[in-house]
This record gives C-alpha cells, structure tokens and sequence, in this order.
C-alpha cells in the first residue's frame, strides 16, 4: 500500500477506501501516519471473530464500495475481461480509458430515460 499511496496526492483527512485485503495494523498505521483516515473493513481471525461495532463498520463501508463493485463488475460482463490487452503502461492506461468511455456510453439511453 506504501507504493500506492507515494503516486497519488491525497489531502490530509482524506478517507481511503479498502477491501478486507488491505486489513492489517501496519497499513492503519501508515494512513495514520499520513493524516488520512482509514475505511479498511475489518476481517475476522481464525480465533477472534468480528465484534458487533467491526460488523457495523463493515456495513457502512460495503455501501460506498458496492458502487464501485458493480461498475467493474458490469464491464467484465459486458467487455469480457478486465485484462490487458497490450504491453505498455501506456496502450493499458488507454485501454482502461476507452472501456470507461464505453462503459459510460452503454449506460447513458437508460440514464436519460431515467431523468424524462
């Protein structure tokens, strides 16, 4: 998460948002340490289960995270994989651009009927 987080520029109090993947003390204390505010869910232990305050702190984040899921979700779909197609960080970079615009086309008639 270190690596990650040295390319963007992220303003002090700034939430980061993260899947049970990223759940560990050392990458809370690195956000810590950077002034932002950590929305890791927690994750259970073999011995330890979750308590009722981490369950509902888990809540509260699924439903930020589920909007982000489902986009990535309809453009594996949609597109097939998320894979990349070329080599490159650049022909990637604009791959994942073009999907985005596309993914963002596909949904624009069901938008504006949506609004009439």
């Amino acid at each position: 998460m270190a690596a990650c987080l040295e390319q963007v520029a992220l303003s002090s109090g700034s939430r980061l948002w993260a899947d049970k993947g990223y759940c560990s003390a050392k990458n809370r204390e690195l956000l810590r340490q950077r002034g932002l505010r950590s929305g890791i869910q927690r994750k259970d232990a073999r011995n330890r289960a979750l308590s009722v305050r981490e369950k509902r702190y888990n809540t509260l984040i699924s439903r930020n995270q589920y909007k982000i899921e489902r986009v990535f979700g309809s453009m594996k779909r949609w597109f097939g994989r998320l894979s990349a197609r070329y080599v490159g960080l650049a022909k990637t970079h604009g791959q994942h651009v073009l999907e985005a615009i596309t993914y963002n086309l596909y949904r624009l008639p069901g938008i504006v009927m949506s609004k009439s």
